[in-house]
C-alpha cells in the first residue's frame, strides 16, 4: 500500500507538470488564467506568476483582469520579489482605483518598499522611498485597517535613518585625535542630530557624545582659544545635567565638569 501511495504521488505530480508545461506553451489565454488561478490558490507563486505574466496584457480591461492583476502582484509579493510586488500592486491601485483591494493593494505596494529598505549602515535610498510611500498611504487611507502596521513600519524605518545619523556623528568622535577639526566636526555633527531628531531615543547619548567632544577639544586646546572652549563645553555640561540629571552617564559627565572647572581656575586666578 505504502509503495502504491507513492506511485500515485508521482503520477499526480508528473501529470500536474505536464499540464503545466502545456499551459506554458499553449496560445490559450483561458487555459492560462485557468490554470495559473488553481496554482495561485494552491500557493504555487512562482508557476502561478508565470502563467500570469504571459497573459496579463491580454487582459487589460476584461472583467478578469482586475483579478489577474492582483492575483499576478500577490505572486510576486509572496515570492519576496518585492522590487516587482511594489511596481505591480501601485499599477493595480492606479488602474483600479475603484476595487475592493485597492486599499490592500495600496498598503502592500508601500509594504514592498518597506521590505526593500536595507540595514542602517548603508545607503539609505530605499528606506526614504519607503516612507515616502508608507506616509501617502496613511494621508490617503487615515481609517485603514492597515493604519497601525503602517505606523509601525513607519517607526521602524525613522528608527533606522536616526541611528544611522547618530552612528555617523559618534564615529567623528571615535576618529577624532585632538585635532580642532575633528572635534568641530563631531559637535556640528550632533547639533544637527539633536535639531533633526528632537525626539530621538538617541538623544541621551547624542548629548554624552556632544559634550565629550567639546571637553577633549577644550582641555587639549591652544592658549589663546581654550577659555572659550571650556565655556562651550561647560554650556553643553548644563544642558545634559538639565535634561538627563539621573542618567547612568553622570559619573563620566561630572568628571569631565570637573576637569573644566577646574582649568577655567586658571583663567580666573590669572584675571
Amino acid at each position: 500500500m505504502k509503495n502504491f501511495f507513492y506511485i500515485l504521488l508521482l503520477a499526480l505530480a508528473f501529470t500536474s507538470c505536464s499540464e503545466y508545461q502545456k499551459a506554458l506553451k499553449s496560445e490559450d489565454i483561458k487555459v492560462k488564467y485557468e490554470l495559473g488561478t488553481q496554482l495561485y490558490e494552491a500557493e504555487k507563486w512562482g508557476k502561478a506568476f508565470r502563467l500570469f505574466h504571459q497573459i496579463a496584457p491580454q487582459y487589460a480591461g476584461k472583467p478578469q483582469g482586475e483579478k489577474l492583476r492582483y492575483m499576478h502582484a500577490m505572486c510576486s509579493y509572496k515570492m519576496k520579489d518585492y522590487h516587482i510586488a511594489g511596481y505591480h500592486f501601485e499599477r493595480f491601485e492606479n488602474t483600479y482605483p475603484r476595487s475592493e483591494k485597492v486599499e490592500e493593494a495600496s498598503f502592500l505596494s508601500a509594504k514592498s518598499y518597506y521590505e526593500l529598505s536595507p540595514m542602517y549602515s548603508k545607503e539609505q535610498k530605499e528606506t526614504y522611498e519607503a516612507l515616502d510611500k508608507l506616509q501617502l498611504f496613511v494621508n490617503k487611507y487615515p481609517d485603514s485597517k492597515y493604519l497601525a502596521e503602517a505606523n509601525k513600519l513607519i517607526n521602524e524605518l525613522d528608527y533606522k535613518l536616526e541611528k544611522k545619523a547618530f552612528e555617523i556623528a559618534k564615529q567623528y568622535n571615535k576618529i577624532a585625535y585632538f585635532r580642532s577639526s575633528d572635534y568641530e566636526a563631531a559637535i556640528k555633527a550632533f547639533d544637527n542630530f539633536l535639531v533633526d531628531h528632537p525626539g530621538s531615543s538617541f538623544r541621551e547619548q547624542a548629548m554624552f557624545y556632544r559634550l565629550d567632544s567639546a571637553y577633549k577639544l577644550a582641555v587639549n586646546s591652544v592658549q589663546n582659544k581654550k577659555l572659550e572652549r571650556l565655556e562651550r563645553a561647560l554650556s553643553f555640561y548644563s544642558t545634559f545635567h538639565k535634561y538627563f540629571p539621573n542618567s547612568e552617564l553622570n559619573e563620566e559627565v561630572e568628571k569631565m565638569n570637573e576637569e573644566i572647572q577646574t582649568q577655567m581656575q586658571q583663567f580666573n586666578t590669572k584675571s
